[in-house]
């Protein structure tokens, strides 16, 4: 039990001590990082360049047409690489998550868009 107490005193402490440092103009410093950016980044991708920059858009605008909608996102960015490309496309859509997969050579896209937003999208039959 003494090792929750004197976690809740170092959290009380943090707590109290935050606000004194927070002036000065500091909060610009804080609203750049929490900035969200609205243009894809490609993290990890193995697909021919032409592919790529397709699969790219279709993820972007999946995204925009349906805000907050991570199903319904993932379900449109499969459709359109299915009839793009083929059938067993997969795709993720949300934040926070790992992912270990198999996948076929040449068809695997790992991007984030609007800040923290993970999309995976590979081919697997």
């Amino acid at each position: 039990m003494a090792d929750l107490g004197s976690t809740a005193n170092l959290a009380d402490k943090g707590a109290a001590a935050a606000p004194a440092q927070g002036g000065g103009g500091g909060g610009d410093k804080a609203e750049e990082k929490t900035r969200n950016f609205n243009y894809p980044l490609v993290k990890i991708c193995d697909m021919m360049e032409e592919l790529r920059a397709e699969a790219v858009d279709m993820v972007v605008t999946a995204v925009e047409k349906h805000p907050g909608n991570y199903e319904a996102a993932a379900k449109t960015i499969k459709e359109l690489m299915d009839k793009r490309c083929g059938s067993s496309w997969h795709a993720i859509v949300g934040e926070g998550y790992g992912f270990e997969i198999t996948h076929e050579l040449r068809n695997l896209l790992y991007m984030y868009f609007g800040g923290n937003l993970g999309i995976l999208v590979w081919k697997q039959s």
